[in-house]
């Protein structure tokens, strides 16, 4: 799963920190300490931790990731993470590539 999307409400000093909806890698939520929770009123599952956002970004980029964008939604700050993965590269392992260069 190369793309992470992590948030928080209100204070970005405190968690608690949503890291994933109920179709993430749970491999990833493990690492995370993540717990799965389905809050009143909402037709889908979250996962989140207690950790302050800082804490889940630095835990990720031990894993691989790395923001690409962050934005603010009301009260609500968003992070989109992004790893690079080798498993859907175009070209396979020791294949020639031809390249077009001008004479």
């Amino acid at each position: 799963m190369p793309y992470v999307l992590i948030s928080t409400q209100i204070r970005m000093e405190v968690g608690p920190t949503m890291v994933g909806d109920e179709h993430s890698d749970p491999n990833l939520m493990l690492y995370l300490g993540a717990t799965k929770r389905n809050v009143l009123g909402n037709h889908f599952w979250e996962y989140y931790v207690q950790d302050a956002p800082r804490i889940v970004l630095d835990k990720l980029e031990k894993r691989g990731y790395r923001v690409i964008s962050m934005t603010g939604v009301g009260q609500t700050l968003v992070w989109c993470l992004h790893k690079e993965s080798t498993e859907n590269s175009d070209f396979l392992p020791g294949q020639d590539i031809t390249v077009n260069r001008p004479a």
